[in-house]
């Protein structure tokens, strides 16, 4: 494929991400902290999120099937996860967390797992999405391109 054509996709599929509200301005904020003396920085902060967020979800699915739940260790998993996705921009995940929390607050399990379901599903789409982005990204370096900059401008 040729490279002009390469980043145009890359901006369209980077674009989509944002309309589709999988991500929001904290990820261009990123993205800005990246520069050639750490042109992996985003990949790496991004990797250490699924790393943190896989555990993350497999705590909270070990805790909501304790036959009694404690909710002062569920509350402060699912306040880690909504952080930490807040902080790359992973909108959908945050938003599903503070729903999350409500029902921790509640105390009412069935909530709670219903939302552990709808943050693993959120989860499991940002991670999908940035993944292929990152894999368009590598192809257009690979290709001896540069990465285009990207702004909310659309």
């Amino acid at each position: 494929m040729e490279l002009v054509q390469m980043q145009k996709g890359l901006q369209d599929y980077t674009k989509s991400l944002f309309l589709d509200g999988v991500l929001d301005s904290q990820f261009l904020q990123l993205q800005q902290l990246q520069d050639e003396s750490n042109p992996d920085f985003v990949s790496q902060v991004v990797t250490l999120f699924f790393q943190d967020s896989d555990r993350i979800l497999n705590d909270l699915s070990l805790s909501l099937d304790q036959q009694v739940v404690d909710f002062k260790k569920v509350d402060p998993h699912v306040h880690q996860l909504k952080g930490s996705s807040s902080s790359i921009g992973a909108q959908r995940v945050k938003n599903a967390c503070v729903v999350f929390r409500s029902f921790c607050e509640q105390q009412n399990v069935e909530g709670c797992h219903r939302c552990l379901q709808q943050v693993k599903q959120e989860y499991y789409l940002v991670k999908n999405r940035l993944e292929t982005l990152f894999k368009l990204e590598q192809q257009i370096v690979a290709s001896g391109g540069m990465i285009p900059a990207m702004e909310l401008g659309f």
